[in-house]
């Protein structure tokens, strides 16, 4: 299932996300560092959404109290 996240305190303003039985099948960010996000979407395909969520939960970027993938953290735990 695919579901849009809308971020919060990131250059990122939003993600696609789509989980199927529990594994990451496709990352889409909106906005953001590019290079890295692309990066952050190939490296969690294929991967278990609950492992992703508890490894990029409490990143922070620079002074900010959050991150890109910190936020995926998050959605990840509203869809689990």
């Amino acid at each position: 299932m695919r579901h849009t996240y809308f971020t919060s305190g990131t250059c990122c303003r939003q993600f696609d996300i789509e989980v199927e039985d529990g594994v990451i099948k496709d990352v889409v960010f909106h906005g953001g560092c590019n290079g890295n996000l692309q990066g952050i979407c190939a490296l969690v395909k294929g991967m278990k959404a609950e492992e992703v969520a508890r490894k990029f939960s409490g990143i922070r970027c620079g002074y900010k109290s959050t991150s890109c993938p910190d936020q995926l953290s998050r959605a990840l735990k509203e869809i689990l």
